[in-house]
């Protein structure tokens, strides 16, 4: 049995299409719920079994979240996919919706069930033309052998999934920012509590997962919780989606079980490009600290190690660089990005990332002094846990990661005024 999960389908032909997904069981566990054979407790309880933790960065144990939602409240409920993935490095959840998307479909109707909610929506990038299509495609698939709408498979489950696009806003991949956004309003983050499960949606309780996280249900539920938890370690079951990026020969997207060893993946991306030395990794997005060589080789890629090492798996983008990456340019880049980004509601957030931001630039262009540093440390400190989503971490974490590994390069730009890896 391959340990394949969200990619199951990758090795048939049109894997993205309803018969290449029912070809490895897709929608028989939808089946079994119509059936009577599978309750909404039985179900929470193989979640909580598998050990699935939250794929889009917070690393929530999803069992445990979907047994929050006040499922015999009356009225409308909701279900949500944070498919915005917007966390620069990442390219996963695009190629579930590209090339598995009925896997997503499954595992929402299954979420819809558990939760008692009607109605889905799967929120997008508005760049994602194709992911898009091929949704679209897959619903109708979908709708036409009555796996969703209503009465489903003619029991008395009704289930109707939508597809909403964003328009590219960073901070709408927060889970509040994205359901203010599904209401048409300014995407910005809500205050909580209280939490999306008693106020979501237009009011109403709202689950809110990644697409990965979704897309891993029904094959957890397929071949039973125990079995997905033994691809994994404990605490930390089944496979994970790692986009591997930046100076590595093979770059893309590796399906592997958590656990495997930094070094194997970095041996299944091709190594390291041109046969250049590791300098340093950054393990989970760019708002992730980084990680120099040393630490970084014989790490396990799972959420506790990487949180051990001081860094965090977040979204599972694993970007590489090599000995010439000049750290401050990262960092001004990284910087700009964040700044750009903040949607502006907090002040520590809004003026923090324009400061930071500002200082590393004006380091980069010979004008640096020592004093910036402590002065740019701090500000990052300040920035932490004092905003109302977690953009202000994003934010501040990676920039007090560069300044802890490689502060030394920020004091040789300050005082030559020119990179020590560039000349």
């Amino acid at each position: 049995m391959t340990n394949e999960v969200c990619f199951r389908t990758l090795h048939l032909e049109m894997p993205w299409s309803l018969e290449a997904y029912e070809s490895v069981g897709g929608y028989s566990t939808l089946k079994r719920i119509v059936a009577g054979e599978l309750s909404f407790e039985t179900i929470i309880d193989e979640l909580k079994l598998s050990a699935l933790r939250g794929r889009g960065g917070a690393g929530f144990p999803t069992g445990l979240k979907w047994s929050f939602m006040p499922r015999n409240l009356a009225g409308q409920k909701y279900v949500v996919c944070n498919s915005d993935e917007g966390e620069p490095g990442t390219f996963k959840d695009r190629d579930i919706l590209r090339y598995n998307p009925h896997q997503l479909i499954e595992g929402m109707i299954i979420a819809g069930y558990v939760m008692n909610a009607t109605v889905g929506y799967n929120y997008m990038r508005g760049e994602f033309y194709e992911p898009l299509e091929r949704m679209e495609i897959a619903l109708a698939e979908a709708r036409k052998k009555n796996y969703i709408g209503n009465n489903i498979l003619g029991s008395d489950i009704n289930f109707e999934l939508h597809n909403h696009m964003g328009a590219g806003a960073y901070i709408c991949g927060e889970e509040t920012a994205l359901i203010e956004s599904i209401e048409g309003k300014k995407g910005q983050p809500r205050f909580k509590p209280p939490f999306p499960a008693n106020y979501g949606v237009f009011g109403r309780p709202t689950n809110v997962n990644n697409t990965e996280s979704y897309a891993s249900v029904p094959a957890i539920l397929q071949h039973g919780g125990q079995w997905f938890l033994e691809l994994g370690k404990p605490g930390n079951g089944g496979t994970k989606i790692f986009s591997v990026s930046g100076h590595v020969n093979k770059p893309g997207n590796f399906e592997v079980n958590l656990g495997t060893k930094f070094s194997d993946l970095l041996a299944m991306a091709g190594g390291v490009h041109g046969g250049k030395k590791l300098k340093a990794v950054i393990p989970g997005g760019s708002s992730s600290p980084i990680l120099n060589a040393d630490t970084v080789m014989n790490i396990s890629m799972d959420y506790d190690a990487i949180g051990k090492a001081g860094s965090m798996l977040g979204s599972g983008a694993v970007i590489v660089l090599d000995e010439t990456t000049c750290i401050v340019e990262l960092a001004a880049t990284t910087a700009h990005f964040y700044y750009e980004e903040s949607c502006g509601q907090c002040s520590p957030c809004r003026e923090g990332t324009g400061w930071m931001s500002r200082v590393i630039h004006r380091i980069l262009k010979g004008e640096g002094r020592p004093e910036d540093l402590d002065n740019l440390d701090r500000v990052a400190s300040n920035i932490m846990g004092r905003t109302i989503c977690a953009l202000g971490d994003a934010a501040a974490m990676p920039i007090k990661g560069f300044l802890k590994h490689f502060r030394h390069e920020f004091e040789y730009m300050i005082e030559h005024k020119r990179s020590m890896v560039k000349g």
